[in-house]
């Protein structure tokens, strides 16, 4: 598919996504889901890079508004109301991300004291940190596209305080560690174990977010995430991250290259995290292939977490070519070099794992019909993936 095709459908997709979902028409009870929300806001703003379309950045600032006042507040089930942050009204208009941002599960979070269901758990709201930092992500390529401060400020503030409650030091160890899940208002914890990736995932948005500040907005942003990033910085050290997991492989593909973008603009200096977050996409990838999943049919296959290896794998070709044009950056040495060549041998599975999806009877699938909205923004990022994978401009 071609690049004028590839956008035509990527639009389809996105405007039926914002039908389905009450961003456009807006919708009496619109349907918001962090993750999913956060992938589209870069779907639209690719939309707009691409066609200049004015109606495509609209729906990103759009979509911007409604998570902030539906996920950054309470739940219409909840006796609680207002912003989940405390703030009020007016305080809580000016600063949304200040709270978090509930995931968007369609029941509400257990209550203090409840006992756990692992299975009812996975169906219940809360607040994860992989989803916050995704949108803080998100909230930053606003803020490159609109030349606004206020959205990167937003992510700032979400960093902090998503940090603060996550992120905690056990009773006996030497080392912080970060819960799963923590409860809307962030006060409790509802899954105590930490995310393979989280931390990682939290050190990366941090530099990330610090040099858009230094680059585009000093002056304009009172904010650092300084604390945070060493804290994150010390949770990672020694860490493996490896994961047979596809989506999970996808984001550490996706936080090598950012990694690799801001060593080079200046803003992280750790060349050995860069390599082993390398390796531990090799061992995922390696063991996708040993799974034989691109055989199986399309009703025993998950599409979103496919489609999530498939847009890191869209970043490894510029990966290979920031590492090999900057070799004052990254060293002469060839073992950067050695495992960006080894990640470009897999990097045709993207255009398998599109190729069965952009496929309309594999689309009828339970499968993509149960994950539908999430499984049609993966398409969409998988097919555009430019801004998504952008870090700086």
């Amino acid at each position: 598919m071609n690049h004028t095709a590839s956008t035509a459908f990527v639009r389809e997709i996105m405007m039926d996504f914002a039908g389905l979902t009450g961003l456009e028409p807006p919708g009496a009870r619109p349907m918001r889901y962090l993750w999913t929300d956060a992938f589209a806001v870069c779907a639209y703003l690719e939309l707009f890079r691409r066609t200049n379309d004015e109606t495509c950045l609209d729906l990103a600032l759009r979509l911007v508004d409604q998570v902030h006042h539906i996920l950054g507040r309470h739940r219409d089930d909840d006796a609680r109301r207002g912003f989940i942050s405390g703030l009020s009204e007016t305080e809580g208009a000016l600063h949304p991300t200040a709270g978090g941002l509930r995931i968007g599960k369609r029941m509400n979070e257990r209550k203090a004291g409840e006992p756990p269901d692992p299975r009812l758990e996975w169906d219940r709201d809360g607040q994860y940190y992989h989803y916050l930092t995704k949108w803080m992500h998100a909230l930053n390529r606003v803020a490159a596209a609109t030349r606004d401060p206020v959205y990167l400020r937003w992510a700032m503030e979400l960093a902090q305080a998503a940090h603060a409650a996550f992120t905690y030091a056990p009773p006996a160890g030497d080392r912080k560690r970060m819960y799963w899940k923590m409860s809307i208002d962030l006060a409790r914890p509802l899954v105590s174990s930490m995310g393979l990736h989280d931390p990682l995932d939290g050190l990366v948005t941090y530099h990330e977010l610090q040099t858009a500040v230094a680059r585009n907005f000093e002056g304009s942003v009172q904010l650092d995430l300084f604390h945070e990033s060493a804290d994150a910085a010390a949770i990672c050290r020694g860490m493996s991250f490896a994961t047979d997991d596809p989506l999970g492989t996808g984001g550490l593909l996706f936080d090598a290259w950012r990694i690799a973008q801001l060593i080079r603009e200046g803003g992280f200096c750790d060349e050995g995290l860069l390599a082993s977050v390398m390796d531990a996409a090799l061992f995922g990838l390696e063991s996708f292939v040993a799974s034989n999943t691109p055989a199986l049919p399309a009703d025993v296959r998950l599409a979103f977490r496919e489609l999530g290896l498939a847009i890191g794998l869209k970043g490894v070709e510029n990966l290979q070519e920031e590492i090999r044009e900057h070799p004052g950056v990254f060293g002469r040495s060839s073992s950067l070099q050695q495992r960006a060549e080894f990640l470009m041998g897999y990097v045709p599975l993207a255009d398998t794992i599109d190729q069965f999806w952009m496929d309309k009877r594999n689309r009828e699938a339970s499968t993509w019909i149960e994950h539908r909205e999430i499984n049609m923004v993966m398409l969409a990022i998988s097919l555009a993936p430019g801004e998504f994978l952008r870090v700086q401009d």
